[in-house]
């Protein structure tokens, strides 16, 4: 074993980056894409609003935008909310098809997030029988919006017995379809016969409906027009890159995703050079490709640099809303796995692969915005702005303090317990560090309420006492001004 690690150590410093080509370099000659930017090419594997107005019929497009753009509104005010008729989903479904089958695509799934933490993936072809002993390619509204794959296989936290096996997959119309290869991936939620979530996509959509609902009741106090609020998130992954050779060398990194056994390093991460250092040239390929491929599927990547612990990097997009973040950050992490092999990495997102040095954390930065374009966890130019900024940080903070324990919850896998409770950071310990400037705002709002309610009601005593004596002694012999007198009345 020790003969062949120092061997794998040999081979991975003779590797060379590999030469990453863009979008216009991989097309033909001569067809006007050359010196092609990010711009043009982002979200082109992706059946986003711009595909669907070339694609659908002009009512169509309207209806699924009503669809997408009302999705929770209407619902939190009471009504019924714009709802995908049979019709309209096959409309829907001879645009994405044709669209699809112009890119090269022979199958379809629906792509969905099943108590794994990965995702999961069923691909059926577009072939039917055509009843004339030949085939034709069909893609229905009914095979877009439901597919009833196997369940008794993936886990359901015990809420059914094996043989109760039957699981739907929903299309979710809010989270674009993409295509990988040569397939089109259609996001869907995933959920038993009788309607429990099977999936992690379903619960957040509650939630997220659910925080919409409260949230849009507090706005309607500042301003009645908001309709709707939304939850916006930009997430940020870390992750360690180690060659492959080395990696196959380690039945733990294999078998487990971290190490178990082994001396640290000579050096670690004692001087913090690696944090934001000059990204080596291998690594720099790979995040290259890996932003031109999460690019051309809409994941709006931003920030790329080393993170603190040797070989550790980090990428971070730009913010979405909440629920398309999230499939974002799936998406990118299957993407991750399949450009690093190709570039001779394997790509580890445990979340404490090795002793001694810092583990990769998904770090989220959350907030609030209403459909008129407010952020509301941001300070505003007026009293009546700051007074809902000042509202909604403590909504917050009361949602932190009152269900800190289902915080916890959400984030106590094996993995992650791993490093917070062993390593880093104690996880019974939920904080919240408000800065200077809101901190004393709050404490003044604090003293203003104990003015309010212990002081003022004492002033209020002794005023009534003092308005009695000022009926029954004499002008000439009282020393305060009268009340009629501070009213300039004779």
């Amino acid at each position: 074993m020790e003969a062949l690690r120092f061997q794998v150590v040999g081979e991975a410093f003779k590797k060379k980056p590999l030469d990453v080509k863009t979008p216009s370099e991989r097309l033909r000659v001569g067809d006007g894409t050359s010196g092609m930017r990010p711009a043009k090419y982002f979200g082109s594997k992706v059946f986003n609003r711009e595909k669907m107005y070339k694609y659908l019929p002009k009512d169509v497009y309207e209806k699924m935008i009503d669809v997408m753009d009302r999705s929770g509104s209407a619902r939190s005010q009471g009504e019924n909310g714009a709802r995908l008729d049979r019709e309209t989903a096959d409309a829907v479904a001879a645009g994405m098809k044709q669209w699809a089958t112009e890119n090269g695509v022979t199958h379809y799934t629906h792509w969905f997030q099943p108590l794994t933490e990965g995702t999961a993936e069923k691909h059926d072809s577009f072939i039917e029988h055509d009843g004339k002993g030949g085939m034709v390619e069909e893609f229905t509204g009914k095979l877009l919006v439901q597919q009833e794959p196997d369940a008794s296989s993936f886990p359901s936290g015990g809420i059914r017995s094996t043989f109760e096996a039957r699981g739907y997959s929903a299309w979710d119309p809010t989270s674009p379809v993409f295509i990988i290869d040569d397939t089109l991936c259609i996001p869907t939620v995933f959920i038993s016969y009788t309607g429990e979530a099977l999936d992690y996509k379903a619960p957040l959509l509650r939630a997220l409906h659910a925080v919409n609902v409260a949230a849009t009741e507090v706005c309607h106090y500042f301003d009645p027009s908001v309709k709707k609020v939304t939850s916006n998130l930009g997430w940020e992954q870390e992750y360690f890159l180690v060659d492959e050779g080395l990696y196959s060398a380690r039945p733990d990194l294999l078998l487990t995703g971290r190490t178990l056994m082994g001396h640290d390093s000579a050096k670690n991460q004692q001087m913090d050079d690696h944090y934001f250092g000059a990204i080596p040239e291998r690594v720099a390929a790979f995040m290259r490709e890996l932003e031109i491929v999460a690019l051309e599927l809409g994941i709006p990547c931003k920030t790329r640099h080393n993170e603190v612990a040797p070989n550790q990097f980090e990428l971070a997009p730009i913010f979405e809303e909440t629920n398309l973040a999230v499939d974002h950050n799936m998406l990118l992490m299957s993407v991750m796995k399949r450009v690093a092999r190709k570039h001779g990495f394997r790509v580890l997102l445990h979340e404490k692969p090795f002793a001694g040095i810092n583990g990769s954390g998904k770090h989220n930065n959350w907030s609030l915005s209403t459909d008129n374009g407010v952020l509301l966890h941001a300070p505003g130019k007026t009293a009546e702005q700051n007074l809902r900024f000042a509202t909604f940080i403590v909504e917050t903070l009361m949602g932190v303090y009152r269900h800190n324990g289902l915080l916890k919850a959400s984030i106590m896998s094996a993995t992650n317990a791993h490093r917070l409770s062993a390593n880093e950071a104690p996880p019974a310990i939920i904080s919240s560090f408000l800065g200077k400037q809101v901190s004393e705002l709050l404490d003044h709002i604090e003293k203003a309420i104990a003015y309010h309610d212990t002081v003022e009601p004492k002033l209020d005593e002794i005023r009534y006492q003092i308005d009695k004596l000022e009926l029954i002694v004499d002008d000439s012999l009282w020393p305060l001004p009268k009340y009629r007198e501070l009213l300039f009345i004779r």
